[in-house]
């Protein structure tokens, strides 16, 4: 079993696809590192040998920032932008889109399901 970053890996997918479960790691990335490793995109996972397996951590852990640390830094940039009150920090205060998107029709992702407001009933005379 590979286990990478505090990922298992799933054994029968190809080692360009595996990569990919790492937060962080996209099928670009994966092909560099496969790369640079000197491991087929094709190879599945549970193919890699023990050397593979050890060229492909020491590149990950030297080059890419992935998982918890990815995630902590993700998180402390949105705090500083709603600390210094720009217009996107309010935005993600609001939990509205944060990147131009209208909110008229479809933001139901970022604002929730929706909340019914009632008419107000016309008086009969």
């Amino acid at each position: 079993m590979a286990r990478i970053s505090g990922i298992d890996l799933p054994k029968n997918k190809r080692g360009e696809i595996g990569l990919t479960y790492i937060y962080g790691i996209g099928r670009s990335a994966a092909q560099k590192i496969l790369t640079t490793a000197g491991v087929d995109f094709n190879k599945k996972v549970n193919e890699w040998n023990d050397d593979e397996l050890t060229a492909i951590r020491t590149i990950i852990n030297d080059n890419f920032r992935v998982e918890g640390a990815l995630r902590s830094e993700t998180q402390l940039n949105i705090k500083r932008l709603m600390d210094i009150g720009s217009y996107r920090g309010i935005r993600h205060r609001l939990g509205l889109p944060v990147r131009g998107q209208r909110t008229k029709n479809n933001t139901r992702t970022r604002k929730g399901k929706r909340k019914t407001v009632a008419n107000k009933k016309k008086v009969t005379k």
